[in-house]
C-alpha cells in the first residue's frame, strides 16, 4: 500500500513539474508566433486591377495617371495572361516600390459566366506567379465591371488566406446579377457565388461602388445588379461598403476615369500614396509606366 501511494505521489510530482515546465515554454512560443507573424507581413503590398470584358492591359492607363499626378513613387507592370496560361508582360516594377499597381488582363476577355469562370483561372495563375517572383503575402485589389466578378470567384476558388492576405477590394460598376434588373430574377452565377461565399476571407474590406448615369444605373450595368453584391458580402467579410456616383463620367465605361471614383481609390485602396526615393519611370515620364526595375524573365 504504502508502494502504491509512493508511486502516486511521484506522479503528482512529475505532472507539477512538467506543469511548472510547459507553462512558461508555451508562453514563448505564443510570444514568437506573434513576432513571426508580424515580421511575416511583406514589404511589398501591391494593387493589382481586373479590367472588365473586351479590355485590355491598356484598360487604367488613364486612371493610373490619374492617380500619379496624386500621388509619386507608384510604377506600373502590365500582364496577358493568354489562353495556355502564359503570362505577357509590359512595364516593369521600379526598385524600391513597395505599392506598384500591377494590371492582369486576359487574352479570352469575352463576356459571359462560362468566361469569367476560366479568367478567374487564369487570374489565379498569374497571382501565384507574381506573388513567388516578387515575394509579397499582401496586396489590395480593384475590379471594374466583370473584373469585380473575377475578383470574387478567385477569392470563393483559389485563394489561400493563410498565405496571403487581402485587406481590401473596391469593385466597380460590377454586375454581380449580371444583366438582370430584377433581383427577385437571380442569374445562375449570382446563386452560385451567393452559395459559395463561405469561403471569402472574413478580414476582408469590400467597396462596392455604383455608377448612376439615370435612375436606373450607369447605361450598361443595372444598378440593381450593382446591388446585388450584398447578398454575397454582407455579414461574410469584416467591412461592407456600397457607394453611389453620379454626374460627369459616370457612366459603365467611363467609371475608372471618374474623378470620384479615383479620389475614393486614393483614400481607401492606396496606403502609401508618397513614395520616396523611387522612381517610377527613371529620369522620364514615359507613357506606359514603365519602371526602372527587372520584368520577370529579363
Amino acid at each position: 500500500m504504502k508502494k502504491y501511494w509512493r508511486l502516486i505521489l511521484l506522479a503528482v510530482v512529475s505532472l507539477s513539474l512538467l506543469a511548472v515546465v510547459m507553462v512558461p515554454a508555451i508562453d514563448w512560443m505564443t510570444s514568437n508566433v506573434k513576432s513571426a507573424e508580424v515580421v511575416h507581413n511583406s514589404r511589398m503590398q501591391p494593387v493589382i486591377l481586373i479590367p472588365g470584358s473586351s479590355a485590355s492591359q491598356e484598360r487604367f492607363n488613364t486612371l493610373i495617371t490619374m492617380l500619379n499626378k496624386q500621388t509619386t513613387g507608384h510604377s506600373l507592370l502590365k500582364i496577358t495572361v493568354q489562353t495556355d496560361g502564359t503570362l505577357k508582360y509590359s512595364g516593369q516594377i521600379a526598385r524600391n516600390d513597395n505599392e506598384p499597381y500591377i494590371v492582369v488582363a486576359f487574352e479570352n476577355n469575352k463576356d459571359g459566366y462560362a468566361n469569367i469562370k476560366k479568367q478567374a483561372k487564369w487570374f489565379s495563375i498569374a497571382f501565384k506567379q507574381l506573388a513567388k517572383t516578387y515575394q509579397f503575402n499582401r496586396f489590395r485589389g480593384i475590379g471594374h465591371s466583370n473584373g469585380g466578378l473575377i475578383y470574387t470567384l478567385f477569392l470563393e476558388k483559389y485563394f489561400d488566406p493563410k498565405d496571403v492576405t487581402l485587406s481590401r477590394l473596391m469593385t466597380i460598376g460590377t454586375p454581380y446579377n449580371l444583366e438582370e434588373s430584377n433581383i427577385e430574377n437571380r442569374t445562375q452565377m449570382l446563386s452560385d457565388m451567393i452559395s459559395a461565399r463561405k469561403a471569402l476571407p472574413t478580414n476582408l474590406t469590400v467597396y462596392s461602388i455604383a455608377g448612376t448615369e439615370n435612375l436606373d444605373g450607369d447605361g450598361t450595368v443595372p444598378i440593381s445588379s450593382v446591388e446585388a453584391g450584398k447578398y454575397i458580402f454582407q455579414n461574410q467579410v469584416k467591412h461592407y461598403t456600397q457607394i453611389t456616383v453620379s454626374g460627369d463620367d459616370a457612366s459603365h465605361s467611363d467609371l475608372p476615369q471618374n474623378q470620384q471614383i479615383v479620389s475614393l481609390i486614393s483614400q481607401y485602396i492606396v496606403s502609401t500614396p508618397n513614395q520616396r526615393g523611387v522612381q517610377p519611370n527613371g529620369n522620364t515620364r514615359q507613357p506606359n509606366g514603365a519602371g526602372v526595375g527587372r520584368t520577370p524573365g529579363d
